[in-house]
């Protein structure tokens, strides 16, 4: 009892030190910059009970968004406020994804289990999904066999945390630094969404996941270049493009 007490001290302290509350509204600010094993990383916290979550890839006459100002404005016109944005996935030099994309229940793009070189295909690799309340991170062969049918989904690779483990592909003496963006399922629903500030490895990026953001499921989104983040509540808003799928939270616009 004593060590499980510690335990939940030591979590809630954890994740005290990246949600912080607004001076304003006094309620929780869904994005923080943190530091972590001496690298720094900007980490975001939906609850799909409490947040519309979704995906995003063409507009209304089917051009793909390709960047987050573009994706803002358009819900803008459509009295929505798009309050945080990441890159959701690989995709091709068409900017379509190259693995399963579903969005509002239609499979755009069915799943790739394809072997190949690059991070997409180092196996295992996975599924980040959202079902109204529900939100998962699932090895791609389960996901599968489980015959979920989710209103969004991308498929993305590697896994970077399985059950509570980090991939055993990815090893602690991993030399290949760079920028990274990732998803992690945490507390049976709750997504943490993550990117890295500075160039780091993918054992750094999975060892985040694990231990400070206590995430037993992670998948690692993009990294390099296409590595790019909106997040208003941080001031940020990266102009990378063109981007491929999207990840994005919506609230109704305050505006009249």
């Amino acid at each position: 009892m004593r060590m499980a007490n510690r335990w939940l001290m030591a979590a809630t302290l954890t994740f005290a030190s990246f949600v912080w509350r607004s001076a304003e509204a006094g309620s929780p600010a869904p994005c923080a910059d943190i530091e972590e094993a001496g690298a720094a990383y900007t980490v975001c916290e939906f609850d799909p009970r409490k947040s519309a979550i979704r995906l995003f890839l063409e507009d209304s006459k089917g051009g793909v968004y390709g960047a987050f100002s573009r994706l803002a404005e358009d819900l803008a016109s459509k009295g929505e406020a798009l309050v945080f944005a990441m890159n959701a996935g690989m995709y091709d030099e068409n900017s379509l994804p190259i693995g399963l994309y579903v969005e509002r229940g239609d499979e755009r793009h069915g799943a790739n289990a394809a072997s190949g070189e690059g991070n997409f295909h180092m196996k295992p690799n996975g599924v980040f999904w959202v079902d109204g309340a529900r939100a998962g991170v699932t090895e791609t062969g389960r996901f599968l066999k489980s015959r979920l049918h989710p209103a969004f989904a991308t498929q993305s690779g590697p896994m970077l945390v399985i059950g509570g483990r980090i991939n055993p592909r990815i090893h602690d003496n991993g030399t290949s630094e760079k920028f990274r963006n990732g998803v992690g399922v945490c507390e049976g629903r709750v997504a943490r969404f993550a990117i890295s500030n500075q160039p780091v490895t993918f054992h750094q990026f999975a060892h985040l996941f694990r231990e400070r953001l206590k995430c037993p499921d992670a998948l690692f989104l993009d990294g390099g270049s296409a590595s790019a983040l909106y997040a208003p509540s941080v001031g940020r808003h990266d102009r990378f493009h063109p981007m491929g799928p999207l990840v994005g939270v919506v609230e109704k616009s305050d505006r009249k």
